[in-house]
């Protein structure tokens, strides 16, 4: 197998995580989708770093760019969330849409953390990545890491329970 189908095989495992990691960010499909589309091009198009883990570098780049992004919105006052925009789903049992329904709201909860919280809960209670991993691919000190973690767990207790609660 060649260097460049090696590449590409290894991009594409690593997309599912990507689409996870991209959807813990944005908390919408089509912008999850339009990220790691971008994500995946800058790779493709740019020089990786020889001595960097692809999947921390995917991450790296992907968070980059939803922060330039999110900046972008911003500035243009355009950062609401507007459900009503959101295509119509489907959905059957009350369990599925109570599920919906709380999903949402951590969502919408999560998009008020100041974005280094974000990133840092996204990373490790969405992601599943270790501590160590995520103070590797934000490049920051794992204290920090911990730190943010903190702070965005306590945070989100707060916003979604009107408590202190630890949310583990």
């Amino acid at each position: 197998m060649s260097a460049s189908s090696r590449r590409k095989a290894e991009l594409a495992s690593l997309l599912p995580p990507l689409r996870r990691f991209a959807f813990s960010l944005t908390t919408s499909m089509p912008d999850a989708d339009d990220l790691v589309q971008q994500t995946v091009e800058r790779i493709l198009t740019r020089p990786v770093p020889d001595d960097v883990e692809l999947l921390k570098w995917a991450f790296r780049v992907c968070r980059n760019l939803w922060i330039d992004d999110y900046r972008a919105r911003r500035v243009r006052e355009n950062a609401t969330f507007d459900t009503d925009l959101q295509q119509a789903q489907q959905v059957n049992g009350t369990d599925v849409i109570e599920t919906e329904m709380e999903l949402n709201h951590v969502g919408e909860a999560m998009k008020r953390l100041p974005a280094d919280q974000h990133e840092v809960l996204a990373m490790i209670a969405v992601q599943g990545m270790s501590y160590r991993e995520t103070a590797e691919s934000l490049n920051i000190p794992i204290g920090t890491v911990m730190s943010r973690l903190a702070r965005a767990r306590s945070a989100l207790a707060q916003q979604l329970y009107g408590t202190e609660k630890e949310l583990h």
